[in-house]
């Protein structure tokens, strides 16, 4: 499923248009991306849990050369999900 599918979807289950259910998903995206920039973390219960994780300094090799090649650290987005959304995957 890709954005048009997941607007396609939320427009038909909500009765918005799909231009209404468009601006949903992304001011939803603009605010988690927003509040995880700021280093605060974004729950939605039974979904899961978006927060900001710091990944550490490391050496990596260049593939070609062998030559290692410092790796500063950096913040990335992760996700877990909580329970409500585990048990409907495993459900089968």
């Amino acid at each position: 499923m890709n954005k048009a599918d997941l607007i396609d979807q939320v427009a038909a289950r909500t009765g918005q248009t799909k231009v209404a259910a468009a601006a949903t998903i992304e001011a939803m995206m603009g605010v988690i991306i927003d509040t995880l920039s700021e280093g605060e973390s974004v729950t939605l219960s039974g979904f899961g849990t978006f927060e900001p994780k710091q990944r550490r300094a490391r050496t990596g090799r260049n593939p070609r050369t062998g030559v290692a090649v410092p790796i500063p650290p950096k913040t990335v987005p992760a996700f877990r999900p909580g329970n409500t959304f585990k048990d409907a995957l495993s459900e089968d």
